[in-house]
């Protein structure tokens, strides 16, 4: 279980927590700060305006929605939007945080090297006093806060968790006479299934199963247990999901990886062509899926989602996901405004709004996952909407200062094992090799 939640030492010694004050704390450590001094609307009236970098705003509905949310609270707080773009977010981000003085008050964190990158030069706020101070629950984000903290403290908070669930064709189900699949679902069970699905071939082939290129679509099987991560140095707990997804593979119960590598083959493609029964995949699809049904973009008209397949003696409802989350910078000068924002942003209301974007929010209650469910589109049966109500969700890459150089050391030989340039053991071989150097770093 090491490195599952926090950094080593080596990124607190490069943090200046001295320099840097908790919301409410002017000029005090985050360990000292003065007790924040409530909501902005308990606040001056003086105008102020917070600069939020983001990126693909006018593809996401919710941005301003949560401003215009904010500011009708609080009219004398005005959100500015600083657009930064998807394809290199964190890259940019990282150029405008490193002249001090950005001008930034609020920050969206896309990934996890993002996050260890920025609290290791210490260009967010430690959040800590100010989430003890305004009782915010962590425990509503399903064990996620515990994961991103550096050295037990906090310097964000989650917005967005697309956790991992399993897409099913009931059609096809049907077809073939089978019964749908539940939420409480072996990983040797899924296998099962997707063999009694997988029909015909050529044009007319069903596969029964289908896993993308990303290493995540195999490895992640083999964390779910709670005794492993990605970051253990040693992965020969990873063989047997390898040996069963190859297995698959060579029975044609799911497509090759040389071919869909090749062929430049999407997930979304075969499963909106129907030629995939199943597809375990993060709930970003499920937005994209439910609007290409609605504008007739997708054969696939009929479908269902379940919880992620399990390992044995694991909870059902046990997933990974990714999380996107908000900070605020060290050098804003509005930390009260930009810290309830925050909190508005990341809290019950904040997260309601986001769901009604068909996007799956960090908070996971009763009003979220309603907002979601009651969607246009949205599957009416309830093994689906119980689908929406995970019980534990582990991150994808869990924090650590050299999470990217992990990453593709992983993905390197993933992509050795699934095209059979390596042999499993090889390749897991391999994977012990280049990651235990960088463990230690």
């Amino acid at each position: 279980m090491k490195n599952r939640t926090i950094l080593s030492s080596l990124l607190a010694c490069t943090l200046c927590v001295s320099m840097f004050s908790g919301c409410g704390g002017g000029g005090q450590t985050a360990s000292t700060a003065a007790e924040p001094s409530g909501t902005s609307s308990q606040k001056s009236e003086e105008k102020v305006t917070l600069t939020w970098a983001l990126w693909d705003k006018d593809k996401v509905k919710y941005y301003q929605q949560l401003a215009d949310a904010y500011h009708s609270k609080h009219p004398n707080v005005e959100i500015s939007f600083k657009d930064l773009g998807s394809s290199d977010y964190q890259t940019a981000l990282g150029t405008q945080l490193a002249g001090g003085d950005s001008g930034l008050d609020i920050v969206s964190v896309k990934d996890i090297p993002g996050y260890a990158s920025m609290t290791k030069a210490g260009e967010l706020l430690d959040l800590t006093q100010y989430i003890q101070d305004n009782n915010i629950d962590t425990s509503k984000y399903n064990g996620v806060v515990d994961e991103i903290k550096v050295d037990g403290k906090i310097y964000e908070l989650p917005y967005k968790n697309e956790f991992w669930i399993v897409y099913y064709n009931k059609d096809l189900f049907d077809k073939a006479k089978v019964a749908y699949p539940t939420n409480d679902m072996t990983f040797t069970q899924y296998d099962a299934l997707a063999r009694k699905l997988a029909s015909g071939s050529g044009n007319s082939k069903v596969y029964g199963n289908f896993y993308h290129k990303w290493r995540s679509t195999v490895q992640l099987f083999g964390v779910l247990d709670g005794k492993h991560t990605i970051l253990d140095g040693d992965y020969s707990f990873l063989k047997p999901y390898y040996n069963t997804v190859l297995k698959e593979q060579q029975d044609g119960i799911c497509m090759d990886y040389a071919t869909l590598k090749t062929s430049n083959t999407t997930y979304q493609g075969m499963f909106e062509n129907n030629q995939v029964a199943m597809l375990n995949m993060g709930g970003w699809f499920l937005t994209t899926l439910m609007s290409d049904i609605k504008s007739d973009k997708s054969n696939c008209k009929n479908f269902g989602i379940v919880r992620y397949p399990h390992p044995d003696g694991v909870k059902a409802g046990t997933t990974l996901g990714a999380i996107a989350g908000l900070a605020v910078t060290a050098t804003t000068k509005h930390k009260d405004e930009a810290c309830d924002f925050l909190k508005f942003a990341t809290g019950e209301e904040g997260q309601t709004i986001i769901a009604k974007d068909a996007t799956m929010p960090a908070i996971q209650d009763s009003s979220t996952v309603e907002s979601i469910t009651g969607l246009d589109g949205f599957p009416s049966d309830q093994n689906s909407k119980d689908a929406m109500k995970p019980v534990k969700i582990y991150l994808e890459m869990p924090l650590h200062s050299q999470s990217a150089a992990i990453d593709k050391a992983l993905n390197d030989a993933h992509d050795a094992i699934m095209s059979k340039s390596v042999s499993v053991d090889d390749g897991i071989k391999q994977m012990n090799e280049n990651v235990k150097p960088l463990l230690n770093k």
